[in-house]
């Protein structure tokens, strides 16, 4: 494949969500091979330091490559690890020729331009059961599988270790200077979290049980913590659907496939007009995550928790690293 060609699919790649959209990925095209590496310098030592979300944000533009190929009209063979001298290498992507791809492979691919991560409150609109079993088996074809909260117990403790390693984080000085680093004022910015995607209110006023994250913690004063405007008539109880993500496994190839499972879901529930954010607090922390797999009795190991739903408004995109800057050619 021509450069131009590549450029395409990496463009397609980097649409892929990541951890605080740090963009952890370094691709090399030559002939039709693209490997796909970490950039362990766009690593988080405080959030993640064993590199599992990073890792996991690789495993999605991995395969927000593979669709981009499908839907020109070629086949992906990937290669996971394919180098064990260079942990950094992840995956190897070898285009073939391939049939014409289908109106499904274009409906798919169109979703990578579509989707985007949303923080704000979702419309009161229940997620219909078939989509989500639509999520779980295309999640299943990696080997991961997918868990809805839906009994009030397991969503009660779910909660509970969400807001208990919320506060963890929160007092963790570390941590607020992690995030605070990854917090983007400039609308133009390449990479970061876009302080205009963080919703303004304190996430914990929320109506909902889900705790966002809260990224301007750092900087919220306690006003803007105890301000609550008792003359505003209650907003609708947020009810989204909440997925757990996981794997049998818990090293570095689970991790990319459970990547790549959560890049078909994305977009699998963005062409269903939903949006989704993560609720990742309780995986963050290796306390947190334990107890999460014992409460709710999970056979495995819990690589991803995710709000999905109906959009109430138009989120705030955040910004791509360019292309140039990403992909070198030989």
């Amino acid at each position: 494949m021509e450069r131009a060609h590549w450029e395409q699919v990496v463009e397609a790649a980097t649409r892929a969500p990541s951890i605080h959209n740090t963009q952890p990925w370094l691709f090399t095209a030559s002939g039709d091979v693209l490997e796909v590496h970490t950039d362990p310098e766009r690593a988080l030592p405080v959030l993640d330091p064993s590199g599992r979300q990073r890792i996991i944000s690789c495993g999605v533009a991995v395969e927000f490559a593979v669709v981009a190929l499908r839907a020109a009209g070629r086949d992906a063979d990937v290669e996971l690890l394919p180098d064990p001298g260079n942990e950094d290498h992840l995956a190897t992507i070898r285009a073939d020729r391939g049939a014409e791809p289908t109106d499904d492979d274009r409906h798919v691919a169109a979703a990578i331009a579509e989707r985007h991560t949303d923080r704000s409150p979702f419309e009161p609109r229940t997620v219909p059961a078939e989509v989500l079993d639509r999520l779980q088996a295309e999640a299943a074809a990696f080997g991961v599988w997918v868990k809805p909260i839906t009994d009030s117990e397991e969503e009660v403790a779910t909660v509970f270790l969400i807001s208990r390693a919320e506060e963890l984080e929160q007092g963790e000085p570390a941590y607020r200077a992690e995030l605070e680093q990854w917090l983007r004022t400039d609308p133009g910015a390449p990479d970061g979290v876009p302080v205009e995607a963080v919703p303004g209110t304190d996430p914990a006023t929320r109506a909902s049980n889900w705790l966002i994250r809260d990224f301007v913690v750092g900087t919220r004063t306690s006003a803007e913590h105890a301000t609550v405007d008792t003359d505003a008539p209650p907003p609708p109880v947020e009810r989204p659907a909440v997925l757990l993500m996981g794997s049998m496994n818990d090293d570095r190839r689970a991790w990319l496939e459970a990547g790549r499972a959560l890049a078909r879901v994305l977009l699998r529930a963005t062409g269903a007009g939903l949006v989704a954010s993560p609720l990742t607090q309780a995986l963050d922390w290796p306390a947190t995550r334990h107890q999460l797999t014992g409460r709710l009795s999970l056979v495995g190991h819990p690589q991803m928790l995710l709000r999905l739903g109906y959009p109430a408004r138009r989120a705030t995109p955040s910004g791509r690293r360019p292309v140039t800057e990403v992909l070198r050619t030989s």
